[in-house]
């Protein structure tokens, strides 16, 4: 019993980290466009005519963690029945990351706050997630 419970622990734990509070919702292009805050006071305001700026604000790419951006660039949205998905492209590559597109944020709504969250990080590790509020209208 101990052998097989030491050999799960090994393993690792093999669930993702759950979202943050909130349901998913559906947002209009409107809602979307504003200025989004992180925990550490990063910024992404999002532009109606598709465009973005950011300012250290938190992001998932590939399996790297505690990743902040700044910069511009394009940003669009997609969503299915219950949730708005927002992608953006920065101008210039990562310098840690060498890349421009990081994952795509989630929609959710707690109350009175939207969300966009992206996990961050090893999945079998206890990284925080990225989450970006805004008032909601």
């Amino acid at each position: 019993m101990i052998t097989a419970a030491l050999a799960l622990t090994a393993c690792g734990r093999l669930t993702v980290m759950p979202p943050p509070d909130g349901e998913p919702v559906v947002l209009k292009p409107a809602e979307l466009a504003t200025t989004w805050t992180d925990r550490d006071g990063g910024t992404i305001t999002l532009k109606q005519d598709g465009t973005f700026t950011a300012d250290k604000v938190c992001l998932a790419a590939g399996w790297y963690d505690s990743l902040a951006w700044s910069g511009t660039g394009t940003w669009s949205q997609g969503s299915n029945e219950k949730q708005s998905f927002v992608g953006v492209t920065f101008d210039a590559d990562h310098p840690e990351v060498r890349g421009s597109k990081p994952d795509a944020y989630s929609a959710l709504k707690e109350g009175k706050v939207l969300k966009l969250w992206v996990a961050v990080g090893d999945p079998d590790n206890d990284y925080p997630n990225c989450v970006l509020t805004s008032p909601a209208s």
